[in-house]
């Protein structure tokens, strides 16, 4: 059955459809040995030879999906060329190649979707399919009407520095003594885009969180665990983006706030250490200065022997 190659790249579980565009332009992929930029050719995965970076591509009939309880201070990629720990080692005991869905910022925490299924992670990933994106965000509180006004503005849409963006929704989920969580869904994963949306608004982000993604929650995870996916879970989330039962339909909130996982109690200093991975080590206190005596009274000055005086020397 000939299809596209870069959804035959997806389905080989070697990128999502947007990642296997980048890899056909930059001219890593070979189709019966000859190199392929164009991004249109239709290619047979039982007839032709397909390559990338030399090694070759197989669709796949059994695909994998896992859900990971992202902890903050990782980055959600594969390998990080500054060598910051990443999302991606917390899944090493998976023995296929997965890749994550999207990112999550490295200092965000909660759901993130790894599998070899690039279409799905495509129609996940791309804002056509309306696929909703929950964040449980930790704000500064204390003035409610300024609170009230921001979450609206949120709702009607402000101008970011790359065009006008909004939330689907913005309302109050949790209040605590001194903080707010917010509960906010959006429809795209542009760049720290619910931090933005709040920032613009005049809210100060102490905390984010995403409870679930795709319909499938962290619920019962701690921070750097991982599950795999339901078939119930699964097939929620093809419907979703009209890979089953027909046209992608627009999304309600998958389940109740009420039912949506709190965020994981912090413990220690920086992120859980991934299976078979040293500890990573706590950052050093910074050294105290050294105490500077204080000044005396004149009173104090007037007390006590007193030292003699050295008087200069002629032949110095």
């Amino acid at each position: 059955m000939e299809e596209r190659l870069q959804k035959f790249l997806a389905r080989a579980g070697i990128a999502s459809r947007r990642k296997a565009e980048t890899l056909i332009a930059e001219g890593r992929v070979t189709v019966n040995g000859q190199v392929v930029r164009e991004q249109g050719l239709r290619v047979d995965g039982d007839r032709d030879v397909v390559t990338v970076d030399g090694k070759a591509a197989f669709a796949r009939e059994e695909q994998r999906y896992f859900l990971l309880y992202k902890p903050p201070g990782c980055v959600t990629t594969l390998s990080d060329p500054q060598g910051r720990r990443t999302a991606a080692e917390y899944l090493r005991d998976v023995k296929e190649r997965v890749f994550p869905v999207g990112r999550l910022d490295y200092d965000a925490e909660g759901a993130v979707l790894f599998t070899t299924d690039g279409e799905l992670a495509h129609r996940l990933a791309h804002p056509r399919y309306g696929h909703r994106r929950v964040y449980l965000v930790k704000v500064k509180g204390g003035d409610e009407e300024r609170l009230a006004a921001g979450l609206a503005r949120m709702v009607a849409g402000v101008r970011l520095e790359d065009g006008p963006a909004k939330a689907l929704s913005a309302v109050v989920h949790e209040e605590a003594e001194k903080n707010v969580w917010v509960r906010v869904e959006v429809g795209e994963g542009r760049f720290h885009l619910v931090k933005r949306l709040c920032e613009a608004v005049g809210l100060q982000v102490l905390r984010l969180f995403r409870p679930e993604f795709g319909g499938a929650s962290v619920q019962g995870l701690r921070p750097g665990q991982y599950r795999p996916l339901t078939a119930e879970e699964l097939r929620g989330a093809r419907r979703a983006v009209g890979l089953e039962g027909g046209e992608a339909a627009p999304q309600k909130p998958s389940r109740p706030p009420s039912e949506l996982p709190r965020a994981a109690r912090r413990h220690g200093h920086g992120p859980p250490a991934p299976p078979g991975a040293e500890p990573a080590p706590a950052p050093r206190p910074a050294p105290r200065a050294a105490a500077r005596p204080q000044a005396r009274s004149a009173g104090e000055r007037g007390t006590g022997p007193r030292r003699p005086r050295q008087g200069r020397g002629k032949g110095r």
